[in-house]
């Protein structure tokens, strides 16, 4: 749960801070949400969704009754190790065949496992690198932040489709962590915390 605490008229502020937070538009027809934004009948239809891509970890997610609304479940759970990587190919080439309707992609919340699967989609179909990827997500979904093991699955498979890594881990007084996440220039007010 993320909690919003409003002082001094901050207020907009956080009203903004929850309208981010349910559905981000990463491009023309690629939309990012947390679960609860998935299962709205007003979200799916207001964006012609005709595919969404159920990253949750949940199997029985009742979506609204939409005709024409294919659903691809992956089953993985947000652990750094698990293999998130090899959904990242099946995952893309599903939203590149959709480039014809609006394609949804969410798991619980929306911070770790869907926007992997976006950045994975970015450099493969779009040829950024995992940087711009990872900074034209951001700038739609400020909250973002994909668990340690899906960097370093989405490091490797960067270098499998350009022959490098735009990216690093490095430690950290917060552990070791991609270098996105914590360079000098990078917006630390960017990341919301989980309470």
């Amino acid at each position: 749960m993320f909690w919003c605490f409003i002082s001094f008229g901050l207020n907009r502020f956080c009203f903004r801070i929850k309208q981010v937070m349910r559905v981000s538009q990463v491009s023309p027809g690629l939309f990012l949400s947390d679960l609860d934004s998935a299962l709205s009948l007003g979200v799916l239809t207001s964006r012609n969704v005709s595919l969404v891509v159920n990253a949750s970890g949940l199997e029985e997610v009742s979506y609204p009754d939409l005709e024409g609304l294919q659903v691809l479940h992956v089953p993985v759970q947000d652990q750094p190790h698990a293999p998130l990587s090899r959904y990242f190919d099946p995952v893309a080439e599903r939203i590149h065949q959709n480039r014809s309707g609006s394609t949804l992609v969410h798991c619980t919340a929306g911070r770790s496992r869907s926007p992997a699967l976006i950045l994975a989609y970015l450099m493969r179909f779009e040829g950024l690198n995992l940087r711009q990827a990872h900074e034209l997500v951001l700038e739609q979904r400020p909250f973002i932040r994909p668990n340690t093991g899906f960097w370093r699955q989405l490091m490797d498979y960067e270098r499998s489709l350009f022959g490098c890594s735009s990216v690093r881990m490095s430690r950290t007084s917060a552990g070791v962590l991609p270098e996105a996440l914590h360079e000098p220039d990078a917006d630390a007010a960017a990341y919301c915390v989980n309470i």
